[in-house]
């Protein structure tokens, strides 16, 4: 339909716009074999975020469910964008619209996929990472990147569960595998570690429309789940769950996440209502594909604190402000090198000068590495948190706020939570006689920014915020006054 329908050709880009629905999955193999640039958006963006990256993207179709469509209908005519519309029910189509079938009567015509020669280096997709000026940023990965990390994950299983004594022939029969699915296709974890490797492997994906870890109980004994993980907040709110033994959770044989930091206490807890289940950790960014360590098994027991060495592609090292390598032990800014990591940034030059050295990756977080190569993710030294396993920078939010009237300075922080991670935080000092109140600024900043992104906390002060002679933000001791040592 994309190439018969629309004219995509190799090169053009297709968004998607939509929450979990088996749609996606046809949306992206098919604009993929098509040999177009697969451009995924984040479906809990506001109508102006999903504006921008269509734009940016210059996508000449979206597919999109029936709520982004809605959001989407004056952007995707402005900018000459075809809109196809999957789930619509009984809501009527944006004007110019159609339905989104599927495979449909294209398919039917044309006996198979469309000819086009695809090289493994060729663009295949941009998948949106937000940047510290508030303006997210598109990765543009490759058919090598989109193909790798299954292998990468496989090696991570196999290596982990040989070192646990187990045969490499008997690891190597397939295996059911049914994986639940908690987070959103968007991302590269749900894109490349989960669709892709699931597709690869004739695996089965069970989708989830919202997360909700009673809701998740529910489908692991129905659907007898397998593994299941997400990012590990999604895993501590299953084990938490007051109504956790009232399902069956016998078909579990694992429970594997990434995506934002995860506390030893999650391997203890694991160890003792899934007792015999292999827990697995992973450290990747949407500029890596997804997966770049795996600590899974054995090694994850030995070291709970760490997300495991790279997987067998990668290269990493720990560099110092120089860019020269540090001895083992010492703490300094990841660097990632390997067919994993993407072009660059989409129509971004400097960004991609700034981020890219010589082959390597600048991660921007502070990691050390031990004597046998495992990793240990030490802070981030970009001005972000982890909300759920969500990216929130910390200058949009800051940005945001300021555009209130009543607001004369700000600084956004990561405040800890056992479930999320982190939450957003944010320290406040009004205008001389202004009276703004928490809740005004919340519902002053719904519609200007998504709502994972909104401060859950907020301070407010009568004085100056601390800042050093350059006038830079001490966050550190804000953080100290506010939340101790």
């Amino acid at each position: 339909m994309l190439a018969g329908r629309f004219g995509v050709v190799k090169g053009d880009r297709v968004a998607i716009a939509m929450r979990n629905y088996p749609e996606w999955s046809v949306a992206f193999f098919g604009a993929a074999a098509a040999g177009a640039v697969v451009v995924p958006l984040n479906a809990w963006w506001t109508a102006a975020e999903l504006e921008f990256g269509l734009a940016d993207s210059g996508a000449k179709v979206v597919v999109a469910d029936a709520e982004r469509a809605e959001r989407l209908a004056g952007a995707a005519a402005a900018l000459g964008a075809a809109m196809l519309v999957a789930r619509a029910g009984g809501t009527p189509l944006p004007a110019g619209a159609e339905p989104f079938e599927g495979p449909g009567r294209d398919a039917d015509a044309g006996g198979g996929l469309p000819d086009v020669p695809l090289d493994p280096e060729d663009d295949a997709t941009i998948f949106y990472t937000s940047g510290t000026t508030g303006r997210p940023k598109g990765a543009l990965g490759t058919h090598r990147n989109i193909a790798g990390n299954p292998l990468s994950l496989a090696y991570g299983l196999l290596s982990a569960a040989v070192r646990a004594g187990g045969d490499p022939a008997e690891l190597a029969v397939p295996q059911r595998r049914v994986t639940l699915l908690s987070v959103p296709f968007f991302h590269a974890t749900g894109c490349h570690s989960v669709l892709v490797t699931s597709a690869l492997q004739g695996a089965t994906v069970v989708l989830m429309h919202k997360w909700d870890p009673e809701r998740a109980l529910e489908l692991i004994e129905r659907e007898r789940v397998t593994g299941f993980g997400g990012v590990p907040a999604m895993a501590w709110q299953v084990l938490e769950s007051p109504r956790f033994a009232e399902f069956d959770t016998s078909s579990l044989t694992g429970v594997s996440y990434g995506g934002a930091p995860a506390p030893p206490a999650l391997v203890e807890r694991i160890g003792e209502l899934l007792p015999g289940r292999v827990p697995g950790n992973g450290y990747g960014l949407t500029e890596t594909s997804s997966v770049t360590t795996y600590n899974g098994g054995v090694n994850y027991l030995e070291r709970p604190d760490s997300v495991g060495p790279p997987v067998a592609v990668c290269d990493v090292r720990v560099c110092g402000p120089g860019g020269e390598e540090l001895p083992a032990g010492q703490v300094g800014e990841l660097w990632i090198r390997g067919p994993n990591v993407i072009k660059g940034y989409w129509n971004r030059p400097r960004d991609t000068a700034a981020a890219f050295t010589g082959g390597w990756f600048r991660s921007g977080d502070l990691a050390r590495v031990d004597a046998d190569g495992f990793v240990y993710i030490v802070d981030r030294a970009k001005d972000m948190l982890i909300r759920g396993g969500e990216n929130v920078y910390c200058a949009e939010v800051e940005a945001a706020l300021y555009e209130h009237p009543d607001v004369t300075d700000c600084a956004v922080i990561g405040v800890p939570d056992r479930v999320l991670g982190e939450e957003v935080g944010a320290v406040v000092r009004l205008r001389p006689g202004a009276d703004a109140t928490a809740d005004d600024l919340r519902g002053f900043l719904r519609g200007r920014i998504a709502a994972f992104k909104i401060p859950s906390r907020v301070w407010f002060r009568d004085t100056d915020l601390p800042r050093n002679p350059g006038g830079k933000l001490l966050k550190t001791r804000l953080r100290e006054e506010l939340l101790g040592p």
